[in-house]
């Protein structure tokens, strides 16, 4: 519009001497006023610096002046804040006759900085005042060289020193404001001065500036500098209780709502801030001080905290639920960990624990065999020593017993179809819930296989049929259904742990009691049961849930109070035709006739398994550990299969002997069996590739068919490649790894053995054994079996023995100090000289370093032994060539 004020001629025309200078000190601007006064022209000193421009005298009355006048412009640049310069010299060069000529003036300066959008210093404009006459007597005389009319000049002399007082005493303060403005800037927080009861901003530190968005607040009411706080009663409330009543006011997290910019948004601050009175010594308050701090980043990182610990105490209270809610209920949450814990520590240590263990139990099992002879005729004491006996037993058997507190569950997924696996249970499932449940079970057309273990399947099912049972007090109907099903992207959104896929749908139905809301919550806890004390332990749900998950699959619980439990299991698909091994043995148990070696060292475990395999028909071998079966399976006796405990005693792993076996008899079966698998042949939770295990306990006809199933697929493998070898007979005489008590049941059906001959002559035997308990009892049962025993402690003193005498066996133990049994048997049978070697341990260190010879004329004595056993040790000894 026409009738616009042109703020460049305002500018150009105003009576003060204005000048603007850019962020480098050069000259952007100067009006007309500043030209006059400074005989300046504007072409020469736009786009110089200032102090270049302005002319330097160092005689002048105040050399410092271009100093001052350097350093105000840099304080305003520093804190972005006005800032007043007093009494500074500054020369003028005014044209001359003979050339330019240096007039001295003195100049006060006011400097105000132009901000830019972001809050810097973009300009900085100068008020120059020529203040020359205060400083010179000349300031006396008018503009025309006149005095001033009636005044004497006792009066103007008077007026002058006043002035120079004035102008001393108010560049002391000016002095003393720059020095309480760097003292105020030093402070970390915010710091201001409200002055009087309209709280007029006086003075602000540069932390003050970002708040005020770098304005010039200075001489505003509060009010006026910040009219958003119109209405804001609990601030001007505190101002009033400070400035009029003198009290000091702290205030820690007070939620502040001001505009950081004129034109911007409201913004929410978080602040910590101190109100104190500021007066004179014994006068009324003058002005309030303040003092704060920002802390908004620390609130909200603070309540970020705060935020994530209440989620992650959400998710605790999710995962524990009534485990925040009752201390009795965290105590015994904690004693169920510690005591997993412990079981956890003691399979980890019943390895170390075996062979010492078992040497204790040698010394006391020698020794009341010992003390049974001396007690022969006395009843009393007889009845002591065999219940002494019965304990030994006892404690051997807790040595294998501990092995089952770190169960583990590996798993044999093989391709099946459900339907033919539920359809096989029919039998089992009706006899388990009794006449009075209906069982009904539907299988869809067209039914996809998945890869499964078939065997803990069963076991999920008949656990799962137990618990509809008892829900349905033993009356009712329960409902196996097996389907197809999809789970598409809605439904895994609404379970993000579920992939989206095809499943096979395994759903048990019953029509019980239902489950409440909050028991359906912790249906799936670990020892959460709603069954009466010594019922149920709590883990049949949670069991299914694992077995679920280790597959891969998805377990889906729906109940209704009063109406019945439905609980489907998804199962992932499997493209893959179905397993020949899903196919279930049935009909009447089976035996055979081939040979099957036994790896086993608890004695009572193999003996059980020993009487049960030979009452199946089969020839039994048996070895105490794997170095003993290495032995046998070097031997070149013909096996069809190895069955062997998976955790044993000893160098040698029984991943490794069945390696061993597989080189040795290449067409041999390798069945495992074990209660805790120790990771040997489990990986990932799943049994590794071609790994057959039978899990303890087991029963007879468990043991039955999975014997027949893998020795009829041994012989369709030979019928295929035309290879098949008739059975193997029996060997004439007991392998020396399998001594030990009831080499076969009585009631197994083998061939005719030759019986070993007996040591019927006296004997030399040197013992060498570095535990003196065992060794004084083998002596002493030797000495009574009328054998010659000279017992030493060392491989080293058992050859300066043998240099020395000779003798007819040697009877050693594998761990020595120094040389091990071992290698002294070796060098032994090296020699030939015909002296027969007994190795016997606690620990069975038999077998050999891969790759070396066997050791061959040797019998195997595995600890602990008594005085049967080792009159057949010495007896086979001397019956070996």
């Amino acid at each position: 519009m026409s009738d616009m004020i042109d703020s460049q001629k305002l500018f150009d025309s105003a009576p003060a001497p204005l000048m603007v200078l850019d962020r480098e000190l050069k000259y952007v601007a100067a009006n007309q006023a500043y030209l006059r006064a400074t005989s300046l022209r504007r072409d020469e000193i736009i786009g110089r610096n200032l102090f270049e421009v302005l002319p330097q005298d160092s005689d002048a009355a105040d050399p410092d002046g271009a100093g001052k006048l350097r350093e105000s412009l840099e304080r305003v640049l520093a804190s972005r804040m006005p800032d007043l310069l007093a009494m500074a010299v500054q020369p003028i060069a005014r044209p001359g006759e003979g050339g330019p000529v240096l007039e001295k003036r003195v100049w006060t300066y006011s400097h105000k900085p132009l901000l830019d959008s972001t809050g810097n210093v973009a300009f900085i404009l100068q008020h120059a005042v020529d203040v020359t006459d205060l400083r010179t007597a000349d300031g006396a005389t008018g503009a025309k060289g006149q005095r001033l009319e009636g005044v004497s000049g006792e009066q103007l002399a008077s007026l002058l020193g006043q002035a120079w007082t004035v102008q001393e005493n108010n560049k002391e303060l000016d002095y003393e404001r720059r020095y309480l403005r760097q003292l105020i800037d030093l402070l970390p927080g915010v710091v201001g001065v409200l002055r009087g009861p309209d709280y007029v901003f006086d003075m602000m530190n540069a932390n003050y500036l970002p708040y005020v968005g770098f304005r010039d607040v200075i001489g505003l009411p509060l009010l006026k500098a910040r009219p958003e706080l119109t209405g804001n009663e609990s601030i001007f409330d505190m101002l009033r209780r400070v400035f009029h009543q003198g009290e000091t006011i702290s205030v820690k997290g007070f939620d502040l709502s001001i505009r950081l910019k004129k034109d911007g948004p409201i913004e929410n601050l978080v602040v910590d801030f101190e109100y104190r009175p500021v007066r004179v010594s014994g006068g009324p308050v003058m002005a309030v001080l303040i003092y704060g701090q920002d802390v908004t980043e620390k609130a909200k990182a603070e309540a970020q905290v705060r935020h994530y610990q209440e989620h992650l105490e959400q998710l605790v209270r999710e995962r524990t639920r009534a485990l925040e809610e009752s201390e009795a209920e965290r105590r015994k949450t904690e004693e169920q960990l510690r005591q997993s814990q412990k079981m956890e520590a003691v399979g980890k240590l019943t390895g170390g624990v075996a062979h010492g263990f078992n040497n204790l139990l040698q010394v006391i099992a020698g020794n009341l065999q010992l003390l049974q002879r001396d007690v022969g005729g006395n009843e009393r004491a007889l009845h002591r020593v065999q219940t002494a006996t019965r304990a030994v037993e006892r404690g051997a058997k807790l040595a294998s017993q501990l092995l089952s507190f770190a169960r583990r569950q590996p798993l044999q997924p093989i391709v099946v179809n459900l339907s033919r696996l539920v359809r096989g249970m029919d039998d089992l499932l009706r006899r388990t819930l009794g006449e009075d449940v209906e069982l009904e079970t539907v299988t869809a057309g067209g039914l996809w296989n998945t890869a499964i273990d078939p065997n803990q399947l069963e076991n999920v099912i008949l656990n799962l049929a137990i618990n509809a049972r008892d829900a349905m007090s033993n009356n009712g109907k329960l409902t196996i259904e097996v389907s197809n099903a999809v789970l598409d992207d809605r439904y895994c959104r609404m379970h993000p742990e579920v992939l989206a896929g095809q499943y096979v749908l395994l759903a048990v139905s019953d029509t019980g009691s239902g489950m409440t809301p909050e028991v359906m919550e912790r249906a799936f806890e670990p020892f959460f049961t709603t069954k009466p004390e010594g019922r149920g332990t709590g883990l049949g749900l949670s069991m299914v849930y694992g077995f679920v998950k280790q597959s891969g699959g998805h377990i889906k619980l729906y109940s209704e109070l009063g109406h019945g439990t439905t609980i489907k299991l998804y199962m992932p698909r499997a493209v893959e035709a179905e397993s020949m091994d899903a196919q279930v043995i049935t009909g009447p148990i089976e035996g055979g006739s081939e040979t099957i070696l036994v790896v086993e060292d608890d004695p009572e475990v193999r003996t059980t398994v020993v009487e049960m395999v030979s009452e199946l028909g089969y020839r039994v071998l048996k070895a105490v550990d794997a170095q003993s079966a290495l032995v046998i399976l070097q031997s070149g006796v013909p096996i069809e299969l190895l069955f062997t405990d998976v955790v044993m005693p000893g160098p040698v792993r029984s991943p490794e002997l069945a390696k061993q076996a597989k080189a040795l008899h290449p067409d041999i079966e390798v069945l495992f069996t074990s209660g805790y698998t120790e990771n040997a042949i489990v990986h990932g939770g799943r049994l590794d590739p071609g790994v057959q295990l039978l899990s303890k306990p087991y029963s007879r006809d468990d043991l039955a068919r999975k014997l027949r199933q893998l020795l009829n697929g041994r012989q369709q493998r030979l019928a295929v490649r035309g290879a098949a070898r008739p059975v193997p007979t029996f060997p004439a005489s007991p392998s020396p790894a399998s001594l030990s008590p009831a080499a076969s049941s009585p009631k197994a059906p083998s061939p005719e053995r030759a019986p070993a001959p007996a040591a019927s002559r006296r004997l030399r035997v040197l013992l060498v054994e570095d535990d003196e308990d065992v060794r004084s009892s083998a002596c002493e049962l030797m000495d009574l079996l009328g054998h010659e025993v000279l017992a030493v402690t060392s491989a080293e003193e058992a050859k300066g023995a043998m240099a020395a005498s000779g003798f007819d066996v040697l009877f050693t133990d594998v761990t020595l100090p120094g040389a091990s049994g071992v290698d002294l048997a070796r060098e032994v049978a090296g020699r030939k000289t015909g002296i027969k070697i007994i190795l016997a341990s606690g620990h069975g260190h038999v077998a050999l370093p891969r790759g070396e010879a066997p050791l061959e004329g040797v019998v195997v004595l595995p600890k602990p032994y008594g005085l049967p056993q080792i009159q057949a040790a010495l007896e086979q000894a001397v019956a070996l060539p």
